[in-house]
């Protein structure tokens, strides 16, 4: 600042210089001044965020995208970029993990093992970039193809329990301090440390700044980056072994597009992706940012699908003043203040605006019979029609017996799904259902909701290692047998078959699958001559089975571990589909049976979802007003085929 901008400077009285001296440092700490308007906001908007309870689910919950997040600014300091640290978390975590309890090794060499696979993995990233010459983007989506496969391979597709020395890292000391929270810190402090006080850091300033200039000046740029990078990987083993602790297993698909929200975190923050610039302090208020927005959100009843748009704004928002700042703008403390909760308050208006009208779809009340009786419904996922028809019979049962309904959508993501239900466990929910992503990672939040006292019912799937009042669920090993043996009725015993498998690590594939085995053992002329992943999606199981055929043209049955993925199959079938391509699936959805009239889908097994989300309402309010409940609620479990199909359209 100039001499003759302060001589301008009009001097105001003596008492007002400290609030004009936290104006101005808000002012230029515009991420600490959105997360205080922010946390204004949602504390007058919703009576449950400002709980001790609460406050510290928020902590617990950013955390393991702050720890990606340190480590991520290295990388943007230097003016680059790290597409991978998400799956390097999960491929730490699962070799930990499976050295520590299927390799019988110690624990704390254990422990040291995943930090220096995320070690490596970083230096293998630093090589391509610099003695590689691969562009940062290209080098790090190279690295996260690898370790998610790696992840995939090393686990068979499936959690593997973790050490219980180690899960301690996901416990709370005492009644309110949260071993991740004190992890964070500690990572933040490192950061702070690194950045300020080393060579190291000063180097990434300078190559960030001016690359060329700082290699004239003396610094070995391309050992930098390697350090860079190394750090950055090194960072996201130690996020990923606290998140696995959090869910008590190592799952091959955990923190599945955790690299964005670090780098969003880091940007909020005020780091720039032109390099430079950024700080951990600014890192940490970036990622309490999201958090407490995510946090927020929900407890505003807010879906998760607006939640992310939400984000996206705040984000563009974040780039946007980087932008402006970088261009030489200045912005005034007072502006930011103002334009600051214009802003916020646009955000939680329309949230409120979302929550209150029933556009997000994940409320429901009524008036009779339930009254106040609070329950939180934590689904899977939305993406998938057989949840959705769940999520709606749930709904409509909810509005039927006066019951408050709140839907979370975990998007496939066991950590999203245990910040759900601890959310709904702050919110002191009188009951809460949960339809697990994992049966094992499930299972560290319903402990929590059992310490609360809050009763948890399971809906068509278990939780493994906690007490749930009640399993409202079809078998589906069963369901997978009687798929076999359909299968077998249609093929006359004899035939080549492919099995198009569901999202790898769920139970729900993992369940199918072996049943369907099971069930096939029974008719030795039937031959399994592929089983592929299709993530439980349509377009994917069009590629899956478009490619297979190409291998095996010969195929005359597919079973497909959904309805979706076995839509996708008929489509790469074509004319075959249903006729000289015998097609079984699971779910029963509406897609499902109009294929089955339709007569490209043989038969699917139906699992009346509708049904399944109202048995699991009626079951919550139950425990709620304190009925005794039987362990196991079964859901009817049938064949649809063409002749009987008519009977399940409207299910």
């Amino acid at each position: 600042m100039s001499t003759e901008t302060l001589r301008k400077r009009p001097q105001g009285p003596r008492s007002g210089g400290a609030a004009l001296a936290a104006g101005r440092l808000l002012g230029e700490n515009g991420a600490l001044a959105g997360l205080i308007i922010l946390v204004v906001a949602l504390a007058i908007a919703s009576g449950d965020f400002l709980t001790v309870t609460n406050l510290l689910n928020v902590g617990v919950q950013a955390a393991v995208v702050a720890i990606l997040a340190f480590g991520s600014t290295f990388v943007i300091v230097t003016a680059g970029i790290d597409l991978s640290v998400g799956a390097v978390a999960a491929l730490s975590a699962v070799v930990l993990a499976w050295t520590a309890t299927q390799h019988g090794l110690a624990w704390p060499l254990a422990l040291v093992a995943a930090v220096l696979v995320g070690l490596v993995a970083g230096l293998v990233n630093g090589a391509l970039i610099t003695y590689g010459k691969l562009p940062p983007f290209i080098a790090t989506l190279a690295m996260l193809g690898v370790a998610r496969g790696l992840a995939l391979v090393i686990s068979g597709g499936s959690p593997i329990a973790f050490p219980g020395a180690v899960t301690h890292l996901g416990d709370t000391i005492g009644s309110y301090l949260p071993v991740p929270v004190i992890v964070m810190i500690v990572m933040g402090l490192l950061t702070a440390l690194i950045l300020a006080r080393t060579y190291s850091g000063r180097a990434m300033y300078a190559i960030g700044g001016n690359e060329e200039a700082a290699r004239l000046s003396g610094i070995r740029v391309d050992r930098q980056k390697l350090v860079t990078y190394a750090l950055a990987g090194a960072f996201a083993a130690v996020a990923g072994i606290v998140l696995a602790s959090r869910l008590a297993s190592a799952q091959p698909q955990a923190a599945n597009g955790y690299e964005l929200d670090a780098i969003a975190a880091v940007v909020i923050g005020g780091a720039s992706l032109s390099g430079g610039k950024g700080r951990a302090f600014g890192t940490l208020v970036g990622a309490l940012i999201l958090a407490v927005l995510r946090n927020g959100l929900n407890l505003l009843s807010v879906s998760a699908f607006w939640q992310q748009v939400v984000i996206g704004v705040v984000i563009a928002a974040a780039v946007l003043l980087d932008t402006v700042r970088r261009r030489g703008l200045r912005v005034r403390p007072a502006t930011f203040w103002a334009g600051g909760a214009a802003v916020v308050a646009v955000i939680v208006a329309l949230a409120a605006v979302v929550a209150t009208t029933g556009g997000n779809d994940s409320k429901s009340g009524g008036a009779a019979g339930g009254g106040s009786v609070r329950i939180g419904l934590s689904v899977s996922t939305l993406n998938n029609p057989f949840f959705v028809q769940f999520r709606q019979g749930a709904q409509d049962e909810a509005r039927k017996v006066g019951v408050k309904l709140t839907v979370g959508d975990a998007q496939n993501d066991a950590s999203q799904q245990v910040n759900q239900v601890q959310n709904y466990t702050s919110q002191g929910m009188k009951a809460i259902i949960v339809n697990p992503v994992d049966s094992d990672a499930a299972a560290p939040a319903v402990k929590a909701a059992n310490r609360a006292g809050i009763p948890v019912v399971a809906a068509d799937r278990t939780v493994n290692g906690a007490k749930v009042e009640q399993l409202v669920a079809s078998d589906n090993v069963a369901g997978g047998k009687d798929a076999a043996a359909e299968m077998a009725r249609l093929l006359g015993g004899k035939g080549k078959i492919v099995v198009i498998q569901g999202q790898p690590g769920t139970s729900a594939s993992r369940e199918r699958g072996q049943g369907f085995s099971e069930g096939l053992k029974q008719y030795p002329g039937i031959q399994v001559v592929a089983k592929q992943p299709a993530d439980f999606d349509r377009t994917k199981g069009l590629d899956v089975m478009t490619n297979l055929l190409q291998s095996h043209p010969d195929v005359n049955g597919v079973f497909a571990e959904n309805d979706e993925m076995a839509l996708g199959a008929i489509k790469a079938l074509g004319g075959k589909a249903g006729k000289q391509v015998k097609v079984v699936a699971f779910d029963g959805t509406p897609d499902g049976i109009k294929a089955v009239q339709a007569g490209t889908l043989n038969a699917t097994v139906a699992q009346q979802p509708r049904l399944l989300g109202k048995m699991a309402v009626d079951s919550a309010l139950k425990a709620a007003r304190g009925g005794e409940l039987v362990a196991n609620a079964p859901v009817p479990v049938k064949i649809a085929t063409p002749e009987n199909a008519a009977q399940f359209a409207t299910q």
